[in-house]
């Protein structure tokens, strides 16, 4: 059950959130009760992460097609921007 605060957050504080629901986890210490609701807040930490994961993945699957077709149009630049 995400939420749209989930939704909201950067990639890097839903990780910094998942190591700190991990570390809790594995330092045990919790009710079962509690242990649930923790590892529920990880599973949607986690779809977090991966949405923006698969985000940058697509982001640069687009950067290397468009560098591909600028290569096919004639470029003559290598891929470290010199002619050549």
């Amino acid at each position: 059950m995400s939420s749209n605060v989930d939704e909201a957050l950067g990639y890097e504080q839903a990780r910094d959130e998942l190591i700190e629901v991990v570390r809790r986890l594995e330092a045990g210490g919790t009710t079962l009760e509690e242990s649930l609701a923790l590892w529920e807040r990880g599973e949607e930490l986690a779809k977090v992460c991966r949405t923006w994961l698969e985000g940058a993945r697509k982001r640069l699957d687009a950067a290397l097609v468009e560098e591909e077709k600028d290569g096919e149009n004639g470029s003559e630049q290598g891929r470290d921007g010199r002619p050549g």
